[in-house]
């Protein structure tokens, strides 16, 4: 899948990761950025490739009008995320986790129910989703967020399946702990930096890589789960609260 050329949508993009993989995306070539936000103008990317874009993923009509808006897009990137960062039972409440799936399932699945028909309009496309490592391996402080993205996982399987036909691949993403704004302020220490997280998934996209491990930590995981999914429950069962 090449990225020189491409024009890109690419959600979650005002900060952190999302921020990264813009800049990512015009080092690799793209032509044109659409770069996603809840609040247009959070986004400070001052380059006359790139274009703000509102898209609140619990909002349908905002998806339905980025979708328009953006319909030359031949990769869709779906990196916008909320993470509540606690403990399925020992939250106060079930809202937050409702949100982290709205957001991360519900809304993603929107998206790219509304961009899979002009995607297969394109001789290229692709669709990108950031999922997590949590995905894979329980991370007890942040359950139902992980819940998530093995959701997200399970779509992208089956996403690969119902859209091979139009010629529209789907790559995921699962990167280990970044040093963004979403982790805790004492958790920065051995994380990577999502300028390299992002360059990285640039380069697994363009050599057709559809699951992606984009930094040192995700590749231990993936080996473990490979190997043996049962101790990486093993390695994170210490990490409950």
């Amino acid at each position: 899948m090449k990225i020189t050329g491409s024009t890109v949508l690419i959600t979650g993009a005002n900060r952190g990761l999302g921020k990264t993989l813009v800049e990512a995306a015009l080092s690799a070539g793209a032509k044109k950025v659409y770069a996603a936000a809840r609040d247009e103008t959070s986004l400070t990317l001052n380059n006359s490739h790139v274009v703000p874009v509102e898209i609140d993923l619990t909002a349908p009509p905002t998806v339905s009008a980025a979708a328009s808006q953006c319909s030359d897009a031949n990769i869709l990137i779906n990196n916008a995320a909320f993470l509540a960062n606690k403990s399925s039972l020992r939250a106060d409440d079930l809202s937050e986790a409702r949100l982290e799936m709205e957001t991360n399932y519900w809304g993603l699945l929107g998206l790219v129910r509304a961009c899979a028909a002009n995607l297969g309009r394109k001789p290229e496309s692709a669709i990108v989703n950031i999922l997590s490592i949590g995905a894979l391996a329980p991370v007890p402080f942040a359950s139902s967020y992980c819940a998530t993205k093995a959701a997200v996982w399970s779509l992208t399987q089956s996403l690969r399946l119902e859209l091979q036909q139009q010629n529209t691949k789907v790559f995921a993403a699962f990167p280990g702990p970044i040093s963004t704004e979403m982790a805790r302020e004492h958790e920065q220490d051995g994380r990577t930096a999502p300028e390299v997280i992002s360059h990285a998934i640039m380069d697994a996209i363009e050599q057709d890589t559809l699951d992606i491990f984009p930094d040192p930590s995700s590749q231990q995981v993936a080996s473990s789960f490979r190997s043996n999914p049962l101790r990486l429950y093993e390695q994170f069962r210490d990490l409950v609260e």
